[in-house]
């Protein structure tokens, strides 16, 4: 017997409110933004700056350990991972602990950092310090603008690919989506107060993919409609392209959801950040591909005769009858 998750032949109106459920994503977006300039991001050291301590021993890195070792030195936040790497010997079992930048201080000073080796040889007599590194404010700084930059490209490379796959009205509302949904995700952790990383980047760009890649689907579907039905009016044409491409939808969701739910249950604190951010994702992704992308193509209209050549670089289809 086959998993449904969705009903065979759905009927739903997607539409029917849709004016209520666009303006709560407006509103959404409208406090994602008073969040993130009255609370802001909880940065963590890659924008911040602060210290990388590498160490190495011949005892396996116990982190719950080290981490409780360097507590009591309260020193914000500190970042502790385990390093594998093929090369390394049976007995090599290196660790790098991140620092967050301390205030009044380019770097952490030579008495806190000796007042770590000295917690961290209390667990590990044998721990070994061979590299110690700062990131100062001024590096710090410039991976915020290269982050920013990444996530503009991203989405002005997104403009343009779906105005020449499409039209300039379907261009504009997979855009309208996917800003959507990294605001969103910027204000949830806003709210949450989740350490903010390079990491989230990677998650927000991610996002992004995933994102458009139900966007794409759910308007494939639509053009090829609107070469088929040629009597329906859009409204009509949405509401069936988004009911025969629910299945592929949340069956796509779910099972994604399944695998990032165990990541964050079991993966660890130092990936927890990010598989959240991509659990916010998926679901906002794919609420945003039908009722912002999907409302915004609504009010804006598309042309229906694409047998002439397009202006704006769109592929056309000339129509066929139902």
């Amino acid at each position: 017997m086959r998993l449904k998750l969705v009903p065979p032949d759905t009927k739903w109106d997607f539409f029917k409110r849709w004016q209520l459920t666009f303006g709560a994503s407006a509103l959404a977006m409208v406090l994602s933004i008073v969040m993130f300039f009255a609370v802001g991001l909880n940065f963590g050291i890659d924008f911040l700056g602060g210290t990388t301590i590498r160490t190495e021993s011949s005892q396996a890195v116990d982190v719950a350990a080290y981490r409780g070792a360097i507590a009591p030195l309260d020193l914000g936040d500190v970042t502790i991972t385990q390093v594998f790497d093929a090369s390394f010997d049976e007995d090599e079992h290196v660790a790098q602990i991140r620092i967050q930048q301390q205030e009044g201080h380019e770097a952490i000073t030579p008495e806190v950092i000796e007042q770590i080796k000295t917690a961290l040889q209390g667990v590990d007599s044998e721990i070994e310090f061979p590299s110690i590194e700062s990131v100062g404010p001024k590096v710090s700084g410039e991976l915020v603008w290269t982050a920013i930059e990444a996530v503009i490209l991203a989405i002005a490379a997104v403009l343009f690919y779906i105005w020449l796959r499409f039209e300039w009205q379907f261009s504009l509302g997979a855009v309208a989506a996917l800003v959507h949904d990294v605001t969103l995700t910027i204000g949830i952790f806003c709210l949450l107060q989740i350490r903010f990383d390079l990491t989230i980047i990677a998650a927000l760009l991610t996002i992004v993919g995933y994102s458009l890649n139900d966007t794409v689907v759910v308007f494939d579907r639509v053009r090829e409609n609107l070469r088929r039905y040629k009597k329906l009016d859009l409204k009509e044409v949405l509401n069936l392209s988004i009911n025969e491409t629910l299945s592929r939808t949340v069956m796509t969701s779910v099972t994604t959801l399944i695998a990032l739910v165990s990541l964050y249950v079991l993966g660890g604190d130092v990936i927890r950040g990010f598989v959240f951010a991509m659990i916010w994702g998926v679901v906002v992704g794919t609420y945003s591909s039908i009722f912002v992308a999907a409302p915004i193509l609504l009010r804006l209209g598309v042309k229906r005769d694409w047998s002439k050549p397009s202006q704006g670089g769109g592929t056309q289809f000339a129509d066929v009858d139902a």
